[in-house]
């Protein structure tokens, strides 16, 4: 399936790109060729018997700039620009700095043209009035395909990132799976492993409970849940490492293994750090109100994802799985898991989080946010601390251990390049390429009919694509509508509670080269969609 959505993303995003830019060629959306009339300010007399270069403020008024661009501007637009007039060639050109003022249009055409902020043309003096002011016409450089040349900056952009998100885990992988060796020496995981086994027996029924992929998981899962996305990651990799050791087909996801993704792309954390610290930056009231409605929308893709996927593992069984379908999971295992979840999300309907958030009210924002700072700071040292302290305890060769877990990090990091850059390029194509607007355009109708504000959509579609887009567009929502808004609440629980279920798949899946992801990805869809639904139905039940 993996394969059909990669495809999807490229063949949309160029399809709506090369399409958009027809469209745009045949209205002459950028003006080519065509005199625009304007008015000239000269800082300094203007010569015509000589070339000289002149710096002046180029002045649209606001009815020529609507007639020529169809682009509304609250006044007359005065851009400042250079000419160069040359008087062998009776020529002068035109060259510009666009910036934040100036206006939308002439921000794309300056993109599309090369650099991001420089934009050129041919002016011709039309009536020279004194010698600082002119009536002029003004044809700017030809813009075409401005589209497919986004596509193009973009999947080369995000080709380098692909890159350089693997590089940036080697160290982190290094360091983690050292720290894991330790434990695992020292018999720390076990024990962990041991205390949740009638959970994990009804999660992962396949993997035997002294097995290290279940160590690896409960870590994995434990890091996310306390948003410790540098630890979580590595931990999730070695998972999958020791989960293809039990595959019996090498290249296809195991049932394990589709369960473990979804559990991951629900994003279950119980302090959603980066929306509270962009709330609390954004000036907001009570940064941490967010917390309830981000666990109990994160508990719904959790509780949904885990489902999904041990129904569909029934529908998509490979031939060695075949035998253990018909195996009974721990009904003890069962009904703990049903219990505790159960609890939180009646808890957290009843009010339980505005509580939370209520409490956190009384510290301003700066305050929350230097706490917020100072446990993200020493959470991964206490680990590390502990962990190694447990192993001297157990008299574990630490250091030796360590080395021998760190060297696992960069064959990891490495392997997992292809298939990053593969997943990142095809987001990237079908974000630049304009299809997510389509897409947005397609969907509205029916998120309309669950009341879901047209303002939190694009938040909530772009959530599973890309980490830092839907970042990018929380911040911005938030600095639109402010953070203790409906829609600001809403985008910022979004946030909080999913995450980037393709580059969950991307990565993890690539770690061990899975190609077959069977239904892995339904299931992580499925959890993003039960997130999005339950992020609504709770904030507009506190705050609606």
């Amino acid at each position: 399936m993996l394969n059909y959505v990669w495809l999807a993303l490229i063949v949309l995003g160029i399809g709506v790109a090369l399409s958009t830019d027809l469209v745009e060629k045949s209205n002459n959306k950028y003006q080519n060729n065509t005199p625009i009339p304007a008015v000239v300010r000269f800082s300094q007399p203007f010569k015509n018997d000589s070339s000289k270069s002149y710096d002046v403020k180029l002045v649209l008024k606001k009815n020529t700039f609507l007639k020529y661009y169809n682009e509304n501007v609250s006044g007359d637009v005065v851009q400042p620009a250079k000419l160069s007039y040359d008087k062998k060639k009776n020529i002068t050109n035109l060259f510009m700095k666009v910036s934040d003022n100036s206006p939308k249009i002439w921000k794309q055409m300056a993109k599309v043209s090369g650099k991001e902020d420089d934009l050129s043309g041919k002016v011709t003096i039309k009536d020279l009035k004194g010698d600082s002011t002119a009536s002029a016409a003004i044809v700017f450089e030809e813009i075409s395909f401005a589209k497919m040349r986004d596509v193009t900056s973009s999947a080369l952009d995000y080709a380098g990132k692909a890159v350089n998100i693997a590089l940036e885990l080697i160290g982190i992988m290094a360091l983690w799976l050292g720290i894991m060796k330790i434990a695992d020496e020292a018999g720390l995981i076990k024990i962990i492993a041991k205390a949740l086994k009638p959970v994990t027996k009804f999660l992962f029924p396949d993997v035997p409970s002294d097995h290290p992929a279940m160590g690896s998981m409960i870590m994995n899962i434990s890091a996310n849940m306390l948003g410790l996305s540098n630890a979580a990651t590595p931990f999730g990799l070695k998972a999958m490492e020791e989960l293809d050791k039990l595959n019996p087909e090498k290249g296809t996801a195991t049932n394990a293994m589709c369960t473990f993704l979804a559990i991951n792309t629900a994003g279950l954390t119980f302090i959603p750090a980066t929306a509270i610290a962009i709330r609390a930056a954004s000036g907001s009231a009570d940064p941490a109100i967010i917390i309830g409605t981000s666990v109990f929308g994160a508990l719904c893709a959790t509780i949904v994802g885990v489902t999904s996927a041990k129904i569909m593992e029934r529908f998509t069984a490979t031939k060695s799985s075949q035998a253990s379908i018909s195996d009974k999971p721990s009904s003890k295992g069962i009904w703990i898991f049903l219990a505790i979840v159960a609890l939180i999300a009646i808890a957290l309907t009843a009010g339980l989080g505005k509580i939370i958030g209520s409490i956190f009210s009384f510290v301003s924002p700066t305050l929350f946010k230097d706490i917020i700072q100072i446990i993200s700071v020493l959470a991964i040292p206490f680990l590390i601390f502990s962990f190694i302290t447990y192993g001297l305890f157990k008299k574990v060769k630490v250091y030796e251990k360590f080395v021998e877990g760190a060297k696992e990090g960069f064959n990891v990091a490495v392997r997992i390049i292809p298939f990053l850059v593969g997943m990142l390029v095809a987001i990237g194509i079908f974000r630049a390429g304009g299809a997510m607007d389509f897409l947005i355009m397609i969907i509205r109708p029916v998120t309309d009919l669950v009341g879901m504000p047209a303002e939190a959509l694009p938040m909530a579609l772009m959530r599973p694509l890309s980490g830092s887009g839907s970042l990018g567009i929380m911040a911005e929502t938030i600095a639109v509508h402010g953070p203790d808004s409906l829609i600001g609440i809403l985008v910022s629980t979004f946030y909080g509670s999913s995450e980037t279920t393709f580059y969950v798949l991307a990565v993890y899946f690539g770690s061990v080269s899975i190609v077959r992801t069977r239904h892995a990805l339904a299931a992580g869809l499925l959890a993003d969609t039960a997130g999005a639904l339950g992020a609504l139905f709770i904030v507009k039940l506190l705050f609606g």
